[in-house]
């Protein structure tokens, strides 16, 4: 039994097709530019207030 979402007429949800997509294609290296990317627009969605925001535009 799996744990995804159960999506209309068999479709994959997105995070599921990358990772197929990933595994499949052996790309392996594509994982950590994800996760950096996904890390920083959380940080930026989660830190609006933070005084350390300005900083983030010097990246």
């Amino acid at each position: 039994m799996s744990n995804e979402p159960q999506l209309p007429s068999g479709q994959k949800s997105l995070i599921a097709e990358f990772r197929d997509f990933i595994v499949h294609e052996k790309i392996w290296w594509m994982t950590p530019i994800v996760v950096v990317l996904l890390a920083m627009v959380a940080f930026i969605l989660f830190a609006e207030a933070s005084p350390v925001l300005p900083f983030i535009y010097a990246l």
